[in-house]
């Protein structure tokens, strides 16, 4: 139901329907939305450039380092696709439900009693609310660094130098995310006078507000994307393990956190963190810290020789 009418309803979340159809006397439709195809849009082009990174094994040492070899091969980097998919889907709607909705998990439906029936309510809702649009970024990196590192060490591979090919790419799937939560028309900013300033179709309020999903998409999006390959072209990043992946997180855990002051906090999280301090700048913090942490180990070593690469 809209609540008010939206500034930029030009686009449905819904990019195309198939059925309703019946099926063994089910009524069942299929949907696909613009937020479900940005994830397989970054998944895919953040594969395909993994893959791009392998096939130069230069970038990875110092100049004049002979016979120089990628730290994986192309195969590896399409194995990794699945484990950086579930890693993505499942840490991130955990991460939500953690992180997000807490209470709503912890408490019961009816007169605040836990039932049978409210914790297998509770169960469902954790899967089956990802249609909703319901995934956290943070739950999803912890997820995705969580596949890296046992896919790292099954495979005898750098955690260091498969991670620092990941923020070379992840910043394509934060992009299409964002804009993806904008056509949704979810997420949006803080009340504004701006003269950029637009309503959206689910604020009962119907105020003019700032749309920070188009701020994120810009810079958690395009201008980390520049960042970061500009470090692993221009000035030879990937040399040094762990430069990409401290660089990542320590701007992604600053925009965030700038941007937390425009964006309007979730209605149900506690009162405490909808003001000036959010759920996402506590979360950036320890981005930040690592981050910033990783900079430094990277920037004091030498260039890491072909023989141990």
């Amino acid at each position: 139901m809209q609540y008010c009418p939206a500034s930029f309803d030009l686009i449905d979340p819904i990019l195309f329907t198939i059925g309703p159809f019946d099926l063994f006397g089910l009524d069942l439709r299929f949907d696909l939305r613009w937020y479900a195809l940005a994830y397989i849009a970054g998944l895919l082009l953040g594969w395909r450039y993994m893959t791009l990174l392998s096939r130069r094994p230069a970038i990875w040492h110092a100049p004049g380092t002979k016979k120089p070899k990628a730290p994986f091969t192309e195969l590896q980097v399409d194995d990794l696709l699945v484990w950086a998919t579930l890693g993505v889907i499942a840490g991130g709607r955990l991460g939500y439900v953690v992180f997000y909705a807490w209470d709503y998990m912890a408490t019961g439906l009816r007169g605040g009693m836990i039932t049978p029936d409210s914790v297998v309510e509770r169960l469902l809702w954790t899967v089956t609310g990802i249609t909703e649009g319901g995934m956290a970024f943070h739950g999803g990196l912890i997820g995705v660094a969580l596949a890296l590192f046992f896919y790292a060490r099954r495979n005898q591979l750098d955690l260091l130098r498969i991670g620092d090919a990941a923020a070379v790419v992840t910043p394509i799937g934060l992009f299409f995310g964002r804009v993806a939560n904008f056509i949704n028309g979810e997420l949006w900013g803080r009340p504004t006078d701006l003269p950029w300033a637009m309503t959206f179709a689910s604020d009962r309020l119907c105020l003019p507000r700032h749309p920070s999903q188009l701020y994120e998409a810009a810079l958690e999006g395009l201008a980390l994307f520049a960042i970061i390959n500009l470090a692993t072209w221009k000035f030879r990043a990937l040399e040094k393990p762990g430069l990409n992946s401290g660089l990542f997180l320590m701007c992604y855990g600053l925009f965030r956190a700038v941007l937390e002051t425009v964006r309007e906090p979730d209605l149900h999280m506690p009162e405490a963190l909808r003001g000036y301090v959010t759920m996402g700048m506590l979360l950036s913090i320890p981005m930040i810290i690592a981050g910033a942490w990783l900079v430094h180990k990277a920037l004091s070593r030498t260039a890491m020789p072909a023989s141990k690469a």
